[in-house]
Formats: C-alpha cells, sequence, structure tokens
C-alpha cells in the first residue's frame, strides 16, 4: 500500500497495533496507541511511504507492517546511546528503509505472517538496508530479526521515557 491506501486502512492498522503493543514488554495503552497513529497520519504522508496488511480470508486484519526511506534530516541516528561512525549515520532519503512498526496479532503469530509481511514490504525498495529499533524483551520478534539477517547496530531510547531498544540494520545489497 502507498499512504493514502494505507490511511483509509487506518482501523485495521490500529487494531492490530493496539493488541500486539498491548502486551508485554510494551505495554501500551490507549495514549500510547493515540500517539502512534497521530504519527502514523503524518508517516502516511511521505512520498515513499510503503504499509502491508495481513487479513483473513474474511478480511479480519491480522497483522502490519510499515515505514519508509529516511531523508537526510532523520533524528533516527541521534537516539543511540554510543556515537554512530559517520558514514553508517549518511542518510539521503535512499540508502536506508526505515522499518517503523511490524506486528502480528497472537493468535496468528509462528505461522510465517510476520516474515511474508517484511518480505513484502521490501520486495522492490531501493534502498541498501533496512533499519529498525526494537524490544530486546521481545525476544521472538529480536529472533525472528537475527534470523533475517540484522545485526545489532547499537541501543537506543527511541523517544523520551523509553526502554532502551536494539537498533538493528539489515543489509540489503
Amino acid at each position: 500500500m502507498d499512504g493514502p491506501t494505507a490511511a483509509q486502512a487506518e482501523d485495521a492498522f490500529r487494531l492490530v497495533y493496539a493488541e500486539a503493543f498491548g502486551e508485554p514488554p510494551y505495554n501500551e495503552g490507549p495514549d500510547d496507541v493515540a500517539a502512534a497513529f497521530r504519527r502514523f497520519r503524518s508517516q502516511t504522508r511521505r512520498t515513499a511511504f510503503r504499509a502491508t496488511l495481513a487479513r483473513t480470508e474474511d478480511g479480519e486484519p491480522i497483522g502490519m507492517a510499515y515505514g519508509y526511506p529516511l531523508g537526510p534530516k532523520t533524528g533516527w541516528w541521534d537516539q543511540p546511546t554510543e556515537p554512530v561512525p559517520g558514514d553508517m549515520r549518511r542518510e539521503d532519503g535512499r540508502r536506508t528503509f526505515g522499518l517503523m512498526e511490524l506486528a502480528v496479532r497472537g493468535p496468528w503469530r509462528r505461522q510465517g505472517v510476520a516474515r511474508r509481511l517484511h518480505e513484502t514490504l521490501c520486495d522492490g525498495i531501493e534502498a541498501e538496508r533496512v533499519l529498525l529499533n526494537v524490544h530486546p524483551a521481545g525476544k521472538a520478534a529480536s529472533a525472528a530479526y537475527q534470523e533475517w539477517g540484522y545485526r545489532k547496530v547499537g541501543e537506543a531510547r527511541p523517544w523520551q521515557g523509553a526502554d532502551l531498544h536494539d537498533v538493528m540494520l539489515l543489509d540489503l545489497r
């Protein structure tokens, strides 16, 4: 999906997000979900925003993923707890695809849905790499990202008051 199409499906993205991130270790409540979807609305207006949504045969949303290329002024590289080498932090709007969210609702986990969402989202992007933050206590998510080829390049607090997250990078070249 492009941004306008994803924006029209906001309720489905919100359902998946609220359920998946309402669980430990995230424990996000209604205020957190509302904040995430204020960002979502802004993100869907970015030129190269991409999203994918998995549904059952009956149309029930079961998983989602979305992101966009990081621009030269991204703050992503300002968040790590340790300085990041200059070459790693160089962004030009094409080099790095930022994977903002990937989540699957509980009953559909461990069935390959997350992998298919990830593959679909990344298929055809022209970026050299994909960047994401993952909560280290989210053991299944961390393990999946490592299995898919991501490597940890640092730690960060993605927003004020956030738990420490692992910053992970997948080289696509």
